[in-house]
């Protein structure tokens, strides 16, 4: 199946793209890390869990599938550790619930000059394409996430004279893997982007003011870092931007609808779609969605990854039709609102509930839009 860039998301029903490992990857996530495996044989336990979870994005009606992200540990952390220059440390901020409790995480930063020292996806792909005929979609953590989490100690002193002299060399490690993962037959990239939708939130916005930064500049630096990442893709790749307020075990970073970014980022990001949280009131009314020019789409991600229950489809069919209000319906689509399972120990839901998450995104698309 061959994909077109146009003015829509390329299909009605989305993922996100992570997915809960089985019980035996996430073992053998366990026994590599302690060397009780090698990885020859880490290597054939994932491949047959991919094959495994393909075959379930096809049987839920998939017209686009990836591999779950079953090869890595975090969502950023292959990208961190196949990208010379960048390591992991503490991040400033916490992921929290309505219920007040919080977690710590690590974040990347930046230790030396960054270079694509190795490709950081394509072997995901090119396996994905040998075990399906379906599109292949392909996930990368969005530039910012090389540079928000620690502030102002993003880097190592000396390293980089500016934010935008980094970004120069990130720009470059991107567009050599994009260029890669088309070769390899990925047709479709989502850059996952946290930082710009952290900065919809007034209580993250004055966090990083009181670090002395400017809110403005960095929604209007990271929304440039995206455009050079996808600077001189080859024409057939399409580019959604996933917009999500953090995803770890149930918990989140931010809340905030779209409006304080929505102008700069809907209007000038170089990509064909953006995929955007909407699963919760914390993601504020599709008002903003009034800057989405018309030659870009909208994934509406009204399903969510983070509880069991099931939306009801009429419930989804009436949030669609609140949103064409201003977005034309042939350019909306729908998926959950992030990944299952941002890490390896994924979201607090069975198996079961996430083939029944994924089966209403592909039969909520075609009761709204047929």
């Amino acid at each position: 199946m061959r994909i077109t860039p146009t003015g829509r998301p390329p299909f009605r029903a989305d993922h996100i793209g992570s997915l809960l490992r089985p019980a035996g990857l996430r073992q053998a996530f366990r026994d590599f890390n302690e060397r009780r495996i090698g990885e020859a044989e880490f290597r054939v336990l994932q491949d047959d869990a991919i094959r495994g979870v393909v075959k379930l994005q096809e049987e839920a009606g998939f017209q686009v599938v990836n591999d779950g992200e079953f090869r890595r540990g975090s969502y950023w952390g292959r990208f961190v550790q196949l990208t010379d220059g960048l390591t992991v440390k503490e991040a400033t901020f916490k992921f929290h619930d309505e219920h007040g409790h919080e977690l710590d995480f690590t974040a990347p930063h930046v230790s030396g000059k960054v270079r694509r020292g190795q490709a950081i996806a394509v072997d995901e792909v090119a396996f994905v394409r040998g075990v399906t005929a379906r599109v292949a979609k392909v996930t990368l953590p969005s530039p910012s996430t090389m540079h928000f989490w620690r502030g102002r100690q993003w880097a190592d002193p000396g390293v980089y004279e500016s934010p935008e002299a980094f970004f120069a060399d990130l720009g470059k490690v991107y567009q050599e893997e994009i260029a890669g993962l088309a070769a390899a037959g990925a047709q479709y990239v989502q850059l996952d982007e946290v930082a710009i939708a952290m900065l919809c939130d007034p209580g993250a916005r004055a966090k990083v003011a009181a670090d002395g930064q400017d809110p403005e500049r960095l929604v209007d630096l990271y929304v440039e870092a995206i455009n050079q990442a996808v600077a001189n893709r080859p024409a057939e790749v399409v580019i959604g931007v996933h917009m999500c307020r953090g995803n770890f075990k149930g918990k989140y970073l931010a809340e905030g609808g779209y409006d304080s970014v929505a102008e700069k980022l809907f209007q000038r990001a170089k990509v064909n779609h953006f995929l955007l949280e909407y699963d919760t009131p914390r993601a504020g009314d599709f008002a903003p969605l009034r800057f989405v020019p018309k030659g870009k789409g909208v994934v509406l991600g009204m399903i969510s990854s983070k509880v069991g229950a099931l939306e009801p489809i009429d419930a989804l069919k009436r949030r669609a039709d609140e949103a064409a209000k201003f977005v034309s319906p042939e350019r909306l689509a729908i998926s959950p609102q992030c990944g299952f399972a941002s890490t390896v120990a994924g979201n607090p839901l069975t198996e079961a509930d996430m083939r029944a998450k994924l089966a209403l995104v592909v039969d909520a698309a075609r009761a709204i839009w047929g």
